[in-house]
């Protein structure tokens, strides 16, 4: 801090803020640029014996490729290794320690936001000498990026547990994930792949951000999701038409731009159908979880009348207590629109009877239990 923000030993409130002011605008400007030193030896860093066992144990090379998912939600970075048969399996996940911004992509530079999408890092984005301990650059922006007319740069994975826009780890964690990603290059791997989604892509989470202002966004990137779930190979990724497709090869002749219309294109037929049995089946997951999300939100009484805890007996019993008696001119309050079958609306209501009716004596008729005929 310069000197002039201190004078006998009393704060000078001004200078402090100042400075403070000064140093957060140049990190939201030049995003996760080093500012640490470093330390020596720690680009050379050996992978720990027994994770080069449980590799080995698994059919993976120290030097086999490598590829990267991060869950901005659920704080986590998985690495991704392939096996003897070309398929990847997870080798291990990192807590992340910070990561910038909200839900959803990087739009300009000095947002402070973190990317989302599929990024390559070659080897000379690899930064063995990063005052934030270690660090790598995931590509920002990407050809998909470029297309939208984004902007940012050193958009990193790094160590410090410091982040602008980045997606920082501690230092510990940051020397593992550092040696897997030089030794995969070293192995001959040109560019390992690092995916960034908002969360886990499943249909409760998709459901539960629905209305969100990025979901059509998160539904394109998904497909990659997808692919690589059903392959466990890293997805082909093209940008045609300012958008993202996955595993497409192009009629002969013909190529991918990201600001022109896409070619003809189709993916291979085992991934098509693979990926047809798939979608069906994520549509009904996803009906349930949006039932169950509006189940959620019944009315407390009508929930808790309805509660699958409660006895037959139990239900019964409350309902009859709360059936309006014969002759009573008890107000029925309205009924919530149906929105969809098997909603609360469908359910009667159940008025409740004034004190004064209820003192006076009834008629000797014989009621109608409702549950008799629901």
């Amino acid at each position: 801090m310069a000197s002039n923000g201190w004078e006998r030993g009393t704060v000078r409130l001004t200078g402090w803020k100042s400075a403070i002011a000064v140093a957060g605008m140049s990190l939201a400007i030049a995003g996760c640029q080093d500012v640490l030193e470093s330390v020596d030896n720690k680009a050379e860093y050996e992978l720990p014996k027994k994770l080069v066992n449980k590799m080995k144990a698994h059919d993976q090379r120290v030097r086999a490729p490598i590829m990267m998912r991060i869950f901005k939600e659920e704080g986590m970075l998985e690495v991704w290794k392939a096996k003897g048969n070309g398929r990847y399996a997870m080798v291990k996940e990192y807590e992340i320690c910070k990561w910038s911004g909200e839900l959803g992509p990087k739009f300009k530079e000095g947002d402070r936001q973190a990317p989302e999408g599929y990024y390559h890092v070659k080897p000379h984005q690899m930064n063995p000498n990063s005052s934030y301990y270690l660090s790598f650059n995931m590509g920002f922006p990407n050809a998909y990026d470029r297309a939208h007319g984004r902007t940012g740069s050193h958009l990193m994975v790094h160590g410090a547990c410091s982040s602008a826009g980045c997606y920082s780890m501690t230092d510990e964690l940051m020397i593992e994930i550092y040696a897997f990603a030089r030794e995969a290059h070293r192995g001959g791997q040109q560019a390992f792949q690092v995916q960034a989604y908002p969360f886990r892509m499943t249909a409760e989470n998709m459901a539960r951000h629905r209305n969100h202002r990025h979901y059509e966004y998160w539904e394109m990137i998904k497909v990659g999701y997808d692919h690589f779930e059903l392959t466990k190979r890293p997805p082909k990724v093209d940008v045609c038409d300012g958008q993202y497709v996955f595993n497409q090869v192009a009629e002969e002749g013909d190529e991918f731009h990201p600001q022109r219309a896409c070619p003809v294109s189709a993916p291979p037929q085992s991934l098509a159908l693979a990926y047809a049995a798939h979608t069906k089946k994520y549509d009904q997951e996803f009906a349930a979880a949006i039932k169950e999300l509006n189940d959620r939100t019944k009315t407390p009484a009508i929930a808790t009348l309805l509660s699958p805890g409660r006895t037959s007996n139990e239900q019964t019993a409350t309902i009859q207590q709360s059936t309006p008696v014969a002759g009573s001119n008890a107000a029925i309050a309205p009924l919530p629109p149906a929105t969809d079958v098997g909603s609360v609306a469908a359910v009667p209501a159940v008025p409740t009877p004034s004190p004064a009716t209820a003192a006076a004596p009834q008629p000797s008729k014989k009621k109608k239990s409702w549950w008799r005929v629901w």
